[in-house]
């Protein structure tokens, strides 16, 4: 699917004259001249990016921003003002926000924004799907595998996981060696990883146990 670059806008002229330049260079454009619009008709599952002006009638650009970070936080923003906004722009960066451009940068300027914030796009797109699978490769696990797992991951042995879970050493054996399968993961790191990325232990205290 082909990224699209959203430009919210409330200036008809500026907005026709960007999404112009845009589709001069092969890119597919979208174009809203209000926050409202934009969010109306968003696809949260399309890939891209979006222009949005930081000053616009109704919803502001930091307001359409913080409801972007619910409805699709992976496209990117890169903001627009006429107006240099130091404060608006650190708020704006501090949200997330990729770039912050005055309109009056040059073309060259505005592309090379619009192609790091596709390319931020990719990678988080990638991370996410990555993190949905591993998730799914978890919720895969049978109740007892689960129990296993998660006592395995904390650095447990196989005779404490054993007595935990009122069973023998053999049958803790068995279903580890499954839950390495089912995650398709060789080492107990590997499984530590997966463990943590989904949220079942703390990131920073996650480590190679085993």
């Amino acid at each position: 699917m082909k990224p699209v670059v959203h430009i919210v806008d409330d200036d008809k002229s500026y907005r026709t004259a960007i999404a112009r330049l845009l589709s001069a260079h092969g890119l597919k454009v979208e174009a809203h001249e209000s926050g409202d619009q934009f969010l109306a008709g968003l696809s949260v599952c399309e890939p891209g990016c979006v222009l949005l002006d930081l000053q616009m009638p109704g919803q502001s650009g930091l307001q359409i921003q913080r409801r972007l970070r619910e409805l699709a936080p992976l496209l990117p923003v890169v903001f627009l003002t006429g107006k240099g906004d130091i404060k608006a722009s650190v708020e704006a960066m501090k949200a997330g926000a990729k770039d912050f451009l005055e309109k009056s940068s040059s073309a060259a300027a505005l592309m090379e924004a619009i192609h790091r914030a596709l390319i931020q796009y990719e990678r988080q797109r990638a991370e996410h799907d990555r993190l949905q699978a591993q998730r799914a490769l978890v919720a895969g696990l049978s109740r007892r595998e689960d129990e296993v797992f998660r006592l395995v991951i904390r650095g447990h042995l196989n005779k404490q996981v054993a007595y935990a879970l009122g069973v023998t050493e053999r049958t803790v054996k068995v279903h580890r060696r499954q839950v390495m399968e089912k995650l398709g993961v060789r080492s107990l790191a590997e499984a530590v990883s997966i463990a943590a990325n989904v949220g079942l232990i703390d990131q920073d205290t996650a480590s190679p146990v085993g």
